[in-house]
């Protein structure tokens, strides 16, 4: 990271981590659920100089504020206020977006969105799409809606490396420094993780809707990267996908699973590759959107959390 910003956007503050800050081409990079923006260091290194990677914290992780109205901030609509505030404070009318998990979904639902889509002008999705495993989906919200506590360092790194084994990370150092960037300390001395437990809240409080219809509005070039053995993206989705999105561009990360960390040549050449292809004139054509929706699978979701089955 060559820049870390604190951008004020109503009563939060948004940390934002920038790497080649004067270089001339612009790409958003929006982590997941629990992450934060650190997660793009490899990405932006690999990207090279030509690329400012501009990847914030969203509210309750990393170094951005925590919310005391969880019910209102940790939701998606907050998030894109968030996004657009901070696309304005960068003076980004079009930008390139890449989001992993949560930050993809992010990103869909902007490039969908009709006062909104042509701030984004190419979209990336890393392991996440409209349609999600219930299961993995669950799993997420349950592990990640509660206070992880450890005695020491040792045992959160020990923990963190289990829990994240699906990164596809090979390397001690790398496993060690994303145990620093996602630990913090308790006042009584033990550790956690970095970020607020009340973001599981976000299962409970948005508002569900039919994801498969966004996806089918979307206009601006399309990529999906997939870990291999993905508990959330199924293989089966891409070809729905793409049945709605023909020029979609898809790429399986061997070796992986939710989500890949983009760390290494053979997973960031073929993102290179997308976004520097040249943008066609945008289609006005409108796909058929395949059967399904977003909003039943979640329902079912929050029935399930709530103790219903």
């Amino acid at each position: 990271m060559d820049v870390l910003e604190f951008v004020r956007v109503r009563e939060l503050d948004i940390a934002v981590r920038i790497w080649n800050p004067d270089a001339k081409r612009a790409l958003i990079a929006w982590h997941g659920l629990a992450r934060h923006g650190g997660d793009f260091a490899a990405l932006a290194q690999e990207l090279g100089s030509e690329w400012r990677v501009i990847a914030p914290d969203t509210p309750g992780r990393g170094l951005s504020s925590w919310s005391l109205f969880p019910a209102h901030d940790y939701l998606y609509s907050h998030y894109i206020t968030i996004a657009i505030a901070l696309l304005d404070h960068y003076q980004l009318e079009h930008v390139d977006w890449l989001g992993t998990s949560m930050g993809g979904l992010l990103g869909l639902l902007i490039a969908a969105d009709d006062q909104h889509r042509s701030r984004i002008s190419r979209l990336i999705l890393n392991d996440v799409g409209p349609e999600l495993n219930k299961e993995g989906l669950i799993a997420l919200s349950s592990y990640f809606g509660v206070t992880h506590r450890f005695n020491n360092f040792a045992d959160l790194k020990a923990e963190l490396t289990k829990h994240y084994a699906s990164f596809g990370i090979s390397r001690e150092e790398e496993w060690r420094e994303l145990a620093l960037s996602s630990a913090r300390r308790l006042p009584d001395g033990s550790w956690t993780y970095h970020f607020d437990p009340r973001i599981g809240e976000q299962f409970i409080h948005d508002t569900p809707r039919d994801t498969w219809a966004d996806w089918a509005k979307i206009r601006c070039p399309l990529m999906v990267i997939r870990g291999e053995t993905s508990a959330l993206l199924a293989a089966e989705t891409l070809p729905k996908m793409a049945e709605s999105q023909p020029s979609l561009v898809t790429m399986t990360v061997p070796g992986c699973g939710h989500a890949p960390m983009l760390n290494d040549t053979q997973q960031v050449k073929p993102i290179q590759r997308f976004l520097t292809t040249p943008l066609a004139a945008p289609s006005t054509a409108t796909p058929a959107q395949p059967a399904g929706t977003f909003s039943q699978w979640l329902a079912d979701v929050w029935r399930y959390l709530r103790g219903g089955r």
